[in-house]
């Protein structure tokens, strides 16, 4: 029978939060990280290998292996108080062989601006991480995706995460059947009007630099690590 794995992306953080990219100072100086941002992605890659032997009296005898993984997607930013960024994207299609690009530039004065604009928004300040997600022991998670942040104010730091995940049911423990229909739960849902426009700013920086990206080696996103 397949393999369910379960697990709670809050309690991985400290093995891939963006608590955990390459270390900078706080404060206000040019070289100060305003902003750490991670989106991440996680999506259950089930292998079955079923091999059968037919035996006296037709009988089927089988023997079957289940291989489960999680392929992931990674990306991350950091803006400095210079207006200097790197943007890491971290794809895993096969666990444990990662490919790794990166972008660097500056942002000119008026997006160094705007991004502020967004960081000091009210909203944006009373975000905080949510309660974890509570997973039913009869569920297999099937997408896992997180936002992590950590952003300079003056030098308090600011810190969050938040976790959607999308899970699929199995029979429950007194023998009651499911309706066979995927369960959401999503413990960032009243941030998501205050975080748009943040995610929103960092796909389009992504866009803006995709001929940038270049072949490197893993330095600013921090794994994860499921299993």
């Amino acid at each position: 029978m397949p393999v369910r794995l379960r697990f709670n992306l809050l309690t991985l953080l400290p093995l891939f939060g963006v608590l955990l990219l390459t270390p900078t100072t706080s404060g206000q100086g040019p070289s100060a990280a305003l902003l750490k941002l991670q989106r991440s992605k996680a999506y259950l890659n089930l292998e079955t290998n079923v091999v059968h032997a037919q035996g006296m009296n037709g009988i089927t005898y089988g023997k079957s292996g289940d291989v489960s993984s999680y392929p992931n997607l990674l990306s991350c930013l950091v803006v400095y108080g210079d207006g200097k960024f790197v943007i890491e994207k971290r794809d895993e299609a096969t666990v444990g062989r990662p490919k790794v690009k990166v972008a660097e530039g500056t942002l000119g004065p008026d997006d160094l601006q705007h991004l502020k604009s967004i960081r000091d928004d009210e909203g944006i300040k009373k975000i905080v991480t949510p309660k974890p997600l509570d997973i039913p022991r009869n569920a297999t998670i099937r997408e896992a995706e997180s936002v992590d942040a950590q952003i300079d104010r003056a030098g308090t730091l600011q810190r969050f995460t938040t976790n959607r995940e999308r899970l699929k049911m199995g029979a429950t423990e007194t023998g009651g059947a499911t309706n066979g229909m995927d369960t959401y739960l999503d413990n960032g849902a009243a941030f998501q009007k205050a975080l748009n426009p943040l995610l929103k700013w960092f796909e389009g920086l992504e866009k803006k630099n995709k001929s940038q990206f270049k072949d490197s080696t893993p330095q600013y996103c921090a794994p994860l690590s499921i299993g």
